[in-house]
């Protein structure tokens, strides 16, 4: 039988995580088709649930997806859209159907989506969600109340290394650990001797921490992420190397730095594993990893 994230996770190994962007409505053919490049190439596949606030196919129906397709799935769970009622219920549901990985989101504001008139719920935030998963894995709802039938989950988290500054997300960091998270997904990161100083502070605490790795595809999707994405920096030099790859070989080049990347983080220790974001390219993805010299990460 394949390990499940959780043993994954503990068994020492550098584990390698991706993740998938359902669509927008009910044609899910190329959601699938993702599913099985990803399923054998990973030890988990996130779904993302309403990513920059943009409504899609829901987190947990990727989820369903994923398990009946012989995959181990990561449910991504955003406070943004639903109140603890909703995502107590969630929860619930995904216990029973096999679904074991959460991912704990505040959500990004709703201004930045495809619903602007939306109301963003925000009842609890990412610290709050952890703990109420905790709390229904000791038998009680979050209002005290017993349940029949408790889940248990192996639950996370994200943070940004090259925030600036970078001590509210140290502090929050912090309280994600105390509230229970078993493993923190960073967000993208370029500049590896930055993220190595990140995971010097970040050693002494008992959380798996899998580094955030965006494959970019042209020079200008990296200036385009300096200039407008908080909290990601991708250094100049990489931006040249991508706008000095030939014509048509800059999605090639990406993969190649990607790959680069990992296999020095792997090299070195420097983490407990990669999260893969491809955006909307998961195809590459083994590409990647055969670039990095893992092509064989099979469970």
């Amino acid at each position: 039988m394949a390990q499940s994230f959780k043993e994954a996770l503990n068994s020492g190994k550098f584990v390698v995580t991706s993740e998938i962007g359902p669509p927008k409505g009910t044609n899910i053919e190329n959601m699938r088709h993702h599913i099985d490049i990803l399923k054998d190439k990973v030890d988990a596949i996130n779904v993302t649930d309403h990513q920059s606030s943009v409504m899609r196919f829901p987190s947990i129906g990727g989820c369903l997806e994923i398990k009946e397709h012989g995959g181990e799935p990561i449910l991504q769970m955003t406070c943004r859209d639903r109140n603890q009622l909703a995502l107590q219920a969630e929860l619930l549901l995904a216990y029973t159907r096999g679904i074991r990985n959460v991912l704990c989101l505040t959500g990004d504001a709703v201004p930045v989506g495809d619903h602007k008139e939306a109301k963003g719920v925000f009842e609890l935030d990412s610290v709050q969600l952890l703990r109420a998963i905790r709390q229904m894995e000791s038998g009680k709802d979050m209002g005290g109340n017993d349940l029949d039938g408790s889940v248990e989950f192996c639950a996370g988290a994200i943070v940004t290394p090259e925030a600036n500054p970078i001590e509210p997300q140290l502090i929050k960091f912090e309280k994600k650990i105390e509230a229970g998270a078993e493993f923190i997904q960073t967000q993208a990161i370029y500049d590896l001797d930055n993220f190595a100083k990140f995971m010097d502070y970040a050693r002494q605490y008992p959380v798996k921490i899998l580094a955030g790795i965006v494959l970019l595809v042209s020079a200008r999707m990296a200036k385009y992420m300096n200039e407008n994405v908080p909290g990601i920096f991708v250094p100049q030099h990489l931006i040249d190397e991508m706008a000095e790859a030939p014509k048509g070989e800059a999605l090639n080049k990406g993969i190649e730095i990607a790959g680069r990347m990992i296999a020095e983080l792997k090299k070195y220790s420097i983490c407990d594993g990669v999260h893969i974001m491809a955006i909307g390219r998961e195809e590459v993805v083994p590409d990647i990893l055969a670039a990095a010299g893992i092509d064989n990460h099979n469970k």
